[in-house]
């Protein structure tokens, strides 16, 4: 019997697991009930795709869509593992036939939906007693707990499967779930004393972004014309919606589709396959699209409305960037979104489950609406702990200057007060500003803090607000139409003189704008091979055409990328590149190296493979943040012994672009500062730094002499944030 490892190295072309794969994978095979949470994209199927090559006999897969258990089978098949599914897109005849294989022990893996083990009153699991079944996986599991994001009748009837199949082993799988939805979704599974791993939340590699909702048409036409290689994902609230971006998205000659459940199943599944085989580039969708889709090379997902919860976004943000590079989630905000979802967040006879709702929609406000780290956020709304800085989301990379916010948080709070806390934001904005609308009475006219705010627009107090609500100095009602009110924190602003001191953003970033360091593959990264990438993409699409399933399937991005970058130009040189296992060299090896040498002889390049670690090392680190693409090569080929220039001068881009890829490195621990520069010289920059409200380079380059450069300056403070 092979080993786990042994599995994965030859099916999946990985020399070792990450996360908590290897945790998962142990306990399955030992015939033990598994819990797994694992963000988007972190290798959730590998959990129980391997156990199931490693036991005899044949794992049972429940899934909730068509697309995915297809998506899925399409991977396994090609790298040469016996798998099927069945579900009603099959006539009878291909359904027996599955069967058949079933019963005959042909199969390894077999995908089903939950509703197949539901009907006929039982009848395929009363059948499975006849078959040698490995395993049960349970994926997107959140959909059998009513605390869940996407509740499923349909996934009740799985509670039943530890009693027919005691023996059995149970894996439960999703990426999304808060602690009451993870306690729930045991309990609704019967699972016996499973082992619930956590892994981080942590998507390092996409960057989050939140801007106003203003002109969104223009802002995202502009993204995909900046980006014009790049697929993605648009999110809409209503179905008229993603008709009308999707139309409007081709009238401006960018090739997009729409997608919502009011189209037939056969119109659905025809966009779906279109946008997972590149005929389509941009689909705009209402939240019915996109659960379980494995397309790796989606490098944007944006939101024209805002998500109903944390949970959603950060599932829908997740089908952004699988194979690991750089990409981004953008949201378009308006406070007006949330007084329109708070409609649908009521649930008629049931005020547990509205309050709940209501509480979700606020935390989901809350991130959009706060003057924070936004990955920060995200990770302590899931329970993990997150020290911000990020460097990757709108905040962390916008610019900042000091505010003393004292006097006019003193106005605003003394208005809630005379106003005696029975008003929203609006109105008190409107009465600080003097408004003479209808809604504002001739008492409250009388009072003395009437119009004392007329100075600043109401953007300004808009902030204002936002900012005391996030850091504490106020608080606001969780009704449908909330109010703002005093607390303790606030009493000690307005009657005891207590400073309130923010720092406010100079300039913001914004998604279109990207800087040359950040860009991934299709910008500046790789300016030397980029022609062979491009070489390399269209003939994975034709192999692709012609086995009919998506490009992803046959290799992801991150493949061809690394494909391009060390230029291999042997079977045995292949071995070195993740994602080729002994089947794929065998299969796709022979087709590909032509390409590549050939490359070489025009360009008179040779192997960079000696600059490679022998594969990609997969067990990733929460903090190892900037491990992906191109800051992968750099950190590899200065771990190798490379000098900065070597670096440059190889890989063909700025010594200023490598030596911002390494100082990131500092940031999240991976370098040593003392790796890159004379500590002593660190400990005088970090001493001029503490003194600084807001570290400036060019403030610390002024008070120190000639012997210090730029470069070294960025590692300090880097290593002076990593520790704060």
């Amino acid at each position: 019997m092979k080993t786990p490892l042994q599995v994965l190295q030859q099916y999946f072309g990985y020399d070792s697991f990450r996360l908590e794969q290897s945790n998962a994978v142990e306990n399955v095979i030992a015939k033990k009930d598994t819990f797994v949470l694992m963000p988007t994209g972190g290798g959730k199927s590998i959990c129980y795709q391997v156990p199931a090559l490693v036991l005899n006999g044949t794992a049972i897969v429940i899934s909730p869509l068509i697309a995915l258990m297809k998506d899925q089978v399409d991977a396994l098949r090609i790298n040469g593992i016996s798998a099927s599914y069945i579900n009603s897109s099959m006539s009878s005849f291909e359904q027996n036939d599955t069967l058949n294989q079933l019963k005959n022990g042909k199969l390894k893996l077999l995908y089903v939906a939950p509703e197949k083990l539901s009907s006929e009153n039982g009848a395929f699991l009363e059948m499975l007693k006849e078959v040698n079944i490995s395993l049960f996986a349970v994926d997107e599991a959140h959909c059998v707990s009513h605390w869940g994001h996407d509740f499923r009748p349909d996934y009740l009837f799985l509670n039943g499967i530890k009693n027919q199949f005691p023996d059995v082993p149970v894996i439960a799988l999703t990426a999304s779930a808060d602690e009451i939805t993870r306690k729930d979704i045991c309990k609704q599974l019967n699972l016996q004393n499973p082992l619930v791993l956590i892994s981080s939340f942590d998507r390092a590699n996409i960057k989050y972004f939140v801007q106003p909702k203003q002109s969104v048409l223009e802002n995202i036409i502009q993204y995909l014309n900046e980006h014009p290689t790049d697929s993605g994902i648009i999110y809409c609230l209503s179905r008229k919606g993603t008709e009308e971006m999707s139309n409007k998205l081709r009238e401006n000659g960018i090739n997009s589709a729409f997608y919502h459940a009011g189209l037939l199943s056969a119109e659905r599944a025809k966009v779906q396959e279109d946008f997972l085989k590149d005929k389509i580039r941009v689909i705009v969708a209402t939240i019915a699209f996109g659960m379980g889709i494995d397309k790796s090379n989606v490098r944007f997902v944006m939101h024209a409305d805002l998500p109903k919860n944390i949970e959603s976004y950060y599932q829908e943000t997740g089908r952004a960037g699988r194979d690991g590079l750089t990409s981004e989630a953008i949201l378009f905000y308006s406070y007006a979104d949330v007084i329109k979802l708070k409609k649908f967040a009521m649930i008629e006879g049931n005020e547990e489950q509205s309050d709940l709702m209501l509480q979700k929609l606020q935390q989901m406000s809350d991130f959009a609406e706060m003057q924070k780290c936004r990955r920060q956020y995200l990770m302590e709304y899931f329970g993990e702990k997150h020290g911000g800085n990020c460097n990757s989301c709108d905040y962390c990379l916008s610019e900042f200057e000091a505010w003393d916010a004292t006097t006019d948080s003193q106005k605003l709070l003394s208005a809630i007060f005379r106003l005696k806390e029975r008003y929203g934001k609006n109105l008190i904005i409107d009465f600080l500003r003097g408004s003479k609308g209808v809604k504002i009475t001739d008492y409250m006219r009388s009072l003395p803090t009437y119009g004392i705010g007329i100075n600043h627009g109401k953007n300004y107090w808009q902030n204002l607000i936002r900012q005391l609500l996030n850091n504490g100095f106020l608080s606001e009602s969780n009704d449908e139409f909330s109010v703002l009110k005093l607390n303790e924190e606030s009493k000690l602003v307005l009657f005891k003189g207590k400073k309130v001191e923010f720092k406010k953003v100079k300039e913001h970033a914004k998604a279109v704008v990207v800087e040359e360091m950040e860009n991934d593959y299709s910008t500046h990264d790789f300016d030397s091979n980029q022609d062979l990438f491009a070489e390399l993409r269209t003939l994975r699409r034709e192999i692709a055409e012609r086995e009919n399933v998506p490009p992803y399937v046959i290799f992801s991005d991150a493949t061809l990328l690394e494909l391009s970058t060390f230029i291999p130009n042997s079977k045995e040189e292949l071995n070195h590149i993740s994602g080729f296992g002994a089947f794929k060299i065998e299969k796709y090896g022979d087709l590909f190296l032509p390409t590549i040498v050939e490359f070489c002889k025009i360009h008179n390049l040779s192997s960079k493979i000696t600059f490679k670690k022998p594969k990609k090392n997969m067990v990733a680190k929460s903090t190892n943040k900037y491990e992906a693409g191109t800051f992968t090569t750099t950190f590899q080929m200065f771990k190798a012994g490379n000098s900065i220039e070597e670096i440059a001068e190889n890989r063909n881009l700025a010594i200023n672009t490598i030596q911002n890829h390494l100082v990131n490195f500092v940031t999240v621990g991976t370098i040593k500062p003392s790796e890159l520069m004379d500590m002593s010289k660190a400990e005088t920059i970090i001493e001029i730094a503490k003194n600084q409200k807001l570290p400036s380079l060019k403030a610390i380059k002024e008070e120190l002499c000639d012997g210090f450069s730029y470069f070294e300056i960025n590692v300090a403070i880097a290593y002076y944030k990593s520790y704060q």
